[in-house]
């Protein structure tokens, strides 16, 4: 059986069980719009699971074909991330001819996102630590950007979801200060961190465009759909449909 819904169908490939990023990117999608969210179920986040996580996205892509779902969006940055962005860009292209459907990582949205926001030169956080945050900037700086910094956030990945607002605010701030006047931008990588509330403060407080997944997801699923209905509160991208 298919489901569809009047404005629109996608996807959405989950990596990991966590509640959160689906139930924010529902309430700021347009109406009719619908959505299938499928899972894989990473539970650690260190590198060789993300490594053999990517062989888990086909069978999912696969099922969301049968359904006749309009686009399909294969969640979680890392996974891709760790393949390089030529890597990534293969095995999306495969993917594209063998089930004649529109497909869209993280990682794309995200290089599209940037260049929508015509920012070039930014600085990232994320919520992983060590030298996978090497490995997120590379994959950007392959694609033609300039990173400044990625720094991880000091969490369990487990406990993501529980830092709060401030915490994150913190954090990003003190990655941006020393690069004030050269970052174009901020870019937050992962969907796990509930920090929506504080996209627009950043935005005004330190005056460059930040970059969260959800809102991003949500403005290039509108792109794709045809669709363009501006959501405020969540930063520029979303509050402008910026063109993509």
């Amino acid at each position: 059986m298919s489901f569809s819904s009047w404005r629109g169908t996608i996807g959405c490939i989950k990596p990991t069980m966590r509640p959160g990023s689906l139930e924010e990117l529902i309430r700021i999608l347009p109406e009719g719009i619908g959505v299938i969210p499928l899972f894989l179920d990473i539970k650690k986040g260190a590198k060789d699971e993300l490594d053999r996580a990517v062989q888990g996205y086909e069978p999912l892509i696969a099922r969301l074909v049968e359904e006749k779902v309009d686009l399909i969006h294969p969640e979680g940055a890392p996974p891709f991330m760790l393949l390089g962005h030529k890597g990534e860009a293969e095995l999306i292209a495969g993917w594209e001819k063998t089930y004649n459907t529109q497909i869209f990582t993280s990682g794309t949205n995200h290089i599209r996102a940037l260049n929508a926001l015509g920012i070039k030169r930014f600085v990232g956080a994320s919520y992983f630590g060590g030298k996978i945050n090497e490995v997120f900037a590379r994959y950007f700086t392959d694609a033609g950007f300039d990173v400044l910094a990625m720094e991880g956030i000091d969490v369990p990945f487990t406990e993501v979801g529980a830092l709060s607002p401030e915490t994150v605010y913190a954090h990003i701030k003190r990655i941006f200060l020393p690069h004030k006047g050269k970052a174009e931008g901020i870019y937050l990588l992962g969907s796990g961190w509930r920090v929506l509330p504080i996209i627009d403060m950043l935005e005004q407080d330190l005056g460059v465009p930040v970059l969260h997944p959800v809102p991003a997801r949500c403005w290039e699923i509108q792109h794709r759909l045809s669709i363009r209905q501006p959501v405020r509160g969540y930063g520029k991208l979303l509050a402008e449909m910026l063109p993509g």
